[in-house]
């Protein structure tokens, strides 16, 4: 494009369609030298920027005197101001210490980043948010739909609380999720079960699974189990920042105190090590192995689903009362073991049907 000469030195123009009205306008540049070079800038626009050949120069003599920053380092400037979702959740992702964190990054970068991830909190609509939910999200379950929408609702209230940004104008509504799900074995599975873990012939996974049916522990607390946390001679065992929040200790009854003396303690710390004597993170392909040899249903899950085999036998015997299974589930909120309350009661009211019956049974026996 042709330049045009003006009478200040170093400032010239170019001629270009204007930008929101007829004809054409120009566009000033100015010419100085940085660093022993040349360098040519863009200043603005005539009506766009209200820029004039007077401006330019004086613009021209601030930048060569240091005085005033580029256009481009301007912008530089405003975008690292801008606190979009996507730079919110780099910070949270940084500062926030999560165990949940990777599933976050995962839902934030197959969910939340394509829909919201470029805007501010300001400027997101219900608009962006029914496109998420209904595209991005479309076919998941509301547990999904639900955990993707409070990380956004998270990553928010993160740039409030730590004055990056401020909050979205309008309050997120959250799907219900019905997520009470109780998975049990009668009698004869878990017979199968037992059979099918003595049989195995990796007794390490053997094990694992045993604990889990005979303590109710979390898969990931047998795996982080460690030696020292393990008091045979007072028969406890310390649990190690479980979900729950703080360290518990649980009671080492005699059937996972005999699980645990037939392992061979060896160099490494951990109970059940992984490679290099480290923890060991998985053992799906071997729970599976002993699930499908049990012949077990295919939607039960071969270690949580023991942990709720295990609190079911606690609840249903009528011998155990829910404050008791909560500490030994380590549950923090009470409300998450209250779902075993039904078997308990039903315990209960098979016992005074029992007591019933004696009564009935004594009556007829003075008749006679």
């Amino acid at each position: 494009m042709k330049r045009f000469g003006t009478k200040y030195p170093g400032v010239f123009y170019r001629e270009v369609i204007r930008t929101g009205g007829k004809g054409n306008e120009k566009v000033f540049y100015i010419i100085f030298k940085k660093n022993g070079t040349n360098q040519e800038e863009k200043v603005g626009r005539q009506h766009a920027d209200n820029m004039t050949e007077a401006k330019a120069a004086r613009i021209r003599g601030e930048r060569i005197e240091g005085k005033r920053k580029s256009r481009k380092e301007i912008r530089q400037e405003k975008a690292k101001e801008v606190w979009t979702i996507e730079k919110l959740w780099e910070k949270f992702e940084e500062e926030k210490k999560l165990k949940s964190i990777k599933m976050d990054k995962s839902r934030f970068d197959l969910y939340l980043k394509p829909y919201v991830g470029m805007k501010e909190p300001k400027d997101i609509v219900p608009l962006d948010i029914h496109r998420l939910t209904r595209k991005g999200l479309k076919g998941k379950s509301p547990q999904t739909v639900k955990l993707t929408l409070s990380l956004l609702r998270r990553i928010v209230n993160f740039g409030v609380k730590t004055q990056r940004s401020g909050r979205m104008t309008f309050d997120l509504d959250m799907p219900k999720v019905n997520n009470i799900v109780i998975e049990d074995l009668n009698q004869d599975q878990i017979k199968k079960l037992m059979k099918a873990i003595d049989d195995d012939p990796f007794p390490e996974v053997a094990a694992v699974m045993s604990i889990a049916l005979f303590s109710g522990m979390r898969r990931s607390e047998i795996l982080s189990l460690r030696w020292d946390d393990i008091d045979f001679d007072r028969g406890f065992i310390s649990i190690k920042n479980p979900k729950g929040g703080q360290d518990a200790t649980i009671p080492l009854n005699e059937s996972v105190r005999q699980v645990l003396k037939k392992i061979t303690q060896g160099k490494s710390t951990y109970v059940f090590p992984g490679k290099e004597g480290k923890k060991k993170h998985d053992i799906r392909k071997g729970a599976n192995r002993i699930k499908k040899a049990a012949g077990l249903p295919a939607d039960f899950r071969p270690l949580h689903g023991l942990r709720h085999v295990y609190a079911s036998m606690l609840a249903s015997s009528g011998q155990v009362d829910l404050y008791t299974l909560q500490k030994l589930l380590t549950h923090k909120d009470p409300k998450t073991t209250q779902r075993y309350a039904h078997l308990r009661d039903e315990a209960l009211r098979n016992a005074s049907d029992l007591a019933g019956d004696i009564v009935k049974k004594a009556v007829a026996q003075g008749k006679a």
